[in-house]
């Protein structure tokens, strides 16, 4: 992987992390428009600069993750992610099977399109309009949605936001709440990925994915290159996912899935 492959699979990351529309089928159709072979480290470099996304979200919602005050938010967060975890070690080798299998990761992003376009009109009277509000036990339903995303072409953002209004969450707290939840859920995801997972286990080059980042000077560049780009434009990304979705709600992303779905299956089939 050369830097500008770098900085445009991170581009990629940082523009669709947060926004319904699958930020894993995306980049994994840069990465082949790039004609970039899928690699152990490639795979790792994709899921290690979630964590420049991730701070994204701290900077900009810095008054909320740091308010002494909402001390329940951290609750909230601890106890929706749990699921998450659990189910994400118990799959982890199913997710990473299907990460190859773009035909797979198309067609779930196009059927997560169709249901996008109706999801306005399902959840159309919210009663809760601020995290604070959010009582723990629905906290931990929308946990269980986000665990949707577990299948790569989902979108955990759309996951855990349609989860949100199954709640009663307006769409502003729904998309926030989906933004909190994804930084201990993303941050145990780098983490894993990065020291404790070992990539391509069972082969002559199984490696931990620090081992892959510190082979050399170029993973090590490409990798903090991924993250400082990802990091400013999942910034820019996130403000305005918030203001088209107020004011336009899901029917757009909905199509947007559809088209790019159809787009992306028509192009992996003649492959």
């Amino acid at each position: 992987m050369d830097y500008i492959q770098a900085i445009i699979i991170a581009i990629v990351e940082g523009l669709t992390e947060y926004l319904p529309i699958s930020s894993t089928a995306h980049m994994g159709f840069t990465a082949a428009l790039l004609g970039m072979e899928e690699t152990e480290y490639l795979k790792m470099f994709q899921v290690s600069i979630q964590f420049g996304a991730i701070l994204s979200i701290v900077v900009l919602y810095w008054k909320k993750f740091f308010d002494i005050n909402n001390l329940q938010l951290y609750l909230k967060l601890a106890i929706a992610v749990i699921p998450a975890l659990v189910l994400g070690k118990l799959f982890d080798d199913k997710i990473e099977a299907v990460l190859g299998n773009q035909i797979a990761i198309s067609s779930v992003l196009v059927l997560g399109g169709v249901l996008l376009l109706f999801v306005d009109k399902w959840f159309k009277n919210p009663v809760i309009t601020d995290e604070k509000d959010i009582p723990i036990k629905k906290a931990l339903i929308i946990g269980f949605w986000q665990c949707l995303a577990m299948m790569p072409g989902t979108s955990r953002s759309a996951a855990s936001i349609i989860g949100g209004l199954t709640q009663g969450l307006s769409r502003k707290a729904a998309a926030e709440f989906s933004f909190f939840l994804a930084v201990p859920t993303m941050l145990a995801v780098t983490v894993y990925s990065v020291f404790v997972k070992t990539w391509g286990e069972g082969t002559a080059n199984a490696q931990k994915g620090y081992e892959m980042i510190l082979e050399n000077n170029q993973t090590i560049t490409a990798f903090v290159i991924g993250n400082v780009v990802a990091f400013i434009v999942a910034l820019i990304a996130v403000k305005t996912f918030i203001s088209v979705l107020t004011k336009y709600g899901f029917k757009v992303w909905g199509w947007y899935r559809i088209i790019i779905g159809i787009g992306l299956l028509i192009f992996f089939w003649q492959q």
